[in-house]
């Protein structure tokens, strides 16, 4: 999700989380096709959105993605491969970098420094400030909402022309929002606050595509707020396709240092 919410995480670390986001969603017939219903419930809102979730074995395509935190700023372009629910493979040009994400693990290598992380959830899990898992990550890259909307009870209003969900009891320490759009019931915006430490990440899916039968997230913007520091992320998904028969080789090569974090980098 986002690469940092924290200043001082190892370069190699973030590039390798940054190659971790992506893709997609199949619409099936809203409540309003399209437009916003003058009566309008938050159950049927967040049932329409779950119907709407995308069924498929395969997807893959090219990330465009561009990174700032207001100081160093940098883009590459990356191949994309998923598997729905068991893995994830992002390639930077010739192999520099690979990022592989299993729903036990999450790792990456790095080729320009010879560096390679692997691990659990619980490194990204510190970084984005909330549990994670390999469930919530694909939600996110879906257009689906982070955490499971049917556990709870929500307050809806209208907000940009979108339906604005905010939970009637919000976490101790976390607080919610959830943007759905009426035309495809997918995520316009999610974001995750801890006001007390002065932390936001926020995630907009600023368009969506349509491919063959499938709409699919065309751009994203991922805002990370730690205090003063600031972390964009601007992905664009091109040629998406969908199951076709796909392999996920990675390997990490032999000789590599391996990126350790200790409490004090996170």
């Amino acid at each position: 999700m986002s690469t940092i919410l924290f200043q001082n995480i190892p370069k190699s670390l973030c590039l390798g989380v940054l190659l971790l986001f992506m893709f997609s969603c199949k619409s099936k017939k809203g409540l309003t096709d399209g437009g916003l219903a003058k009566n309008f419930s938050a159950k049927s809102i967040i049932r329409t959105h779950y119907q709407n979730a995308l069924s498929f074995k395969t997807l893959s395509g090219k990330m465009k993605i561009d990174y700032t935190n207001g100081e160093d700023s940098q883009g590459v372009s990356v191949s994309l491969r998923m598997e729905k629910d068991k893995a994830i493979l992002i390639s930077a040009p010739f192999g520099v970098v690979k990022a592989y994400i299993t729903p036990n693990r999450v790792s990456f290598y790095n080729k320009l420094q010879n560096e390679y992380f692997d691990g659990d959830f619980s490194y990204l899990s510190k970084i984005l400030g909330t549990d994670l898992d390999f469930e919530k990550v694909q939600n996110l890259l879906l257009g689906q909402a982070l955490f499971n909307l049917q556990e709870g009870k929500y307050d809806v209003t209208i907000v940009d022309k979108n339906y604005q969900l905010i939970p009637k009891k919000q976490a101790s320490l976390f607080k919610a929002l959830f943007q759905i759009e009426p035309e495809n019931y997918k995520m316009a915006r999610q974001e995750l606050s801890q006001p007390q430490k002065e932390r936001l990440l926020s995630v907009a899916y600023k368009k969506y595509q349509k491919v063959s039968a499938w709409v699919v997230p065309n751009e994203i913007m991922i805002t990370a707020i730690d205090t003063d520091v600031t972390n964009t992320i601007a992905i664009e998904y091109k040629n998406i396709e969908f199951n076709r028969a796909l392999n996920f080789p990675y390997k990490i090569p032999k000789g590599y240092k391996e990126i350790v974090l200790e409490k004090d980098d996170i």
